[in-house]
C-alpha cells in the first residue's frame, strides 16, 4: 500500500466530507452514536467540522505551536437542529480546509502533534478523521458504509502507525503491546494484496504486508475489517470473519488507543 498523492488526499477530504453531509441531511440529528455514545448525530458532525477548521487555522497562520480551540476564528457551528444549515456549514469547512491545503503545499512546515511537521500530515489526518466519524455517522442513521479502497487501506496504516506513537509516547495501554510469539493477521477479502501481518515481541509489534499464517487473522470486506480494528464495528459481527485465538485480537482492540 503506498500514500495517496496531496492532491488525492484533497480530493478524498470533500468527498468524505460530501458522504457525511448526505447522511446529515436525511438523519434525525438527535439520534445516539453508539460507537460515540456520549455524542448525538449533531454533536458528531460538529465535531468534524470543527476539526477542519481547526486543521485549516494551523495550515493558514503557519502555526509552530498547538492552537486552543477558542482561537479559531468562525469555528462556532449553527446553534440549533437544522440538517440544512449543518450541511452548509460542513461543505464550508471542509472546502477552506482543501483550499488551503492545495495553496499551502505537502511540504509546509507547521505543527502537529506527530513527528511529521508538516501540512502533509494534516492532509492525511484530517481525511481519515472524516473517514472513520462518517462510519459513526452511518452507524448512528443505520445506513450502509462503503470506502474508496485505497483510502480504507491508508486508514488502517494510519492507525497502526498512531498506535505505534502512542506506545513510544508512554501510553500504558498501547504499551502493553508486546509478547513474543504472536501475531495478527488483517485480511481484506474483496482488495488485493490488502494485508497486514502485525508481529508482537517483547519491546512491542511491527506490522508488514503478508499473507502468512497467525496467531489470529481478520478477514472480510475492507471496510468492514477496517471498521472492526477501529471498534465501530464488532469482532463477532457476522460481516467478518475470526480464525484463531479471538482473545488476541480483544487483546488488541481492547489497547490499541490514542
Amino acid at each position: 500500500m503506498t500514500l495517496l498523492s496531496h492532491e488525492q488526499y484533497c480530493e478524498a477530504l470533500i468527498r468524505e466530507t460530501d458522504r457525511m453531509r448526505a447522511i446529515v441531511r436525511g438523519a434525525d440529528l438527535s439520534a445516539r452514536v453508539p460507537s460515540c455514545p456520549e455524542w448525538d448525530l449533531g454533536r458528531l458532525a460538529r465535531h468534524v467540522g470543527g476539526a477542519h477548521r481547526w486543521a485549516e487555522h494551523i495550515i493558514r497562520t503557519q502555526a509552530s505551536a498547538e492552537v486552543p480551540d477558542e482561537d479559531v476564528p468562525n469555528a462556532a457551528s449553527p446553534d440549533g437542529d437544522d440538517p440544512a444549515a449543518l450541511d452548509a456549514w460542513l461543505a464550508e469547512g471542509a472546502g477552506m480546509l482543501a483550499e488551503t491545503l492545495r495553496a499551502a503545499g505537502p511540504a509546509l512546515k507547521v505543527w502537529s502533534w506527530a513527528p511529521d511537521q508538516s501540512a502533509a500530515f494534516w492532509t492525511r489526518r484530517m481525511v481519515h478523521e472524516t473517514v472513520i466519524h462518517r462510519a459513526d455517522a452511518a452507524l448512528a442513521a443505520a445506513v450502509e458504509y462503503e470506502v474508496d479502497p485505497a483510502v480504507a487501506a491508508d486508514t488502517i496504516e494510519e492507525w497502526l502507525e498512531i498506535v505505534a506513537f502512542s506506545a513510544a509516547a508512554g501510553d500504558p495501554e498501547a504499551l502493553e503491546l508486546r509478547g513474543a510469539g504472536r501475531s495478527l493477521h488483517l485480511h481484506a477479502t474483496d482488495v488485493p494484496d490488502a494485508e497486514w501481518l502485525i508481529e508482537f515481541s517483547d519491546e512491542g509489534f511491527t506490522w508488514r504486508h503478508a499473507h502468512e499464517k497467525a496467531t489470529v487473522a481478520l478477514r472480510g470486506p475492507l471496510a468492514d475489517v477496517l471498521r472492526v480494528f477501529y471498534r465501530r464495528l464488532p469482532a463477532d459481527s457476522d460481516r467478518v470473519e475470526v480464525l484463531g485465538d479471538a482473545e488476541l485480537l480483544d487483546f488488541w482492540l481492547e489497547r490499541a488507543s490514542f
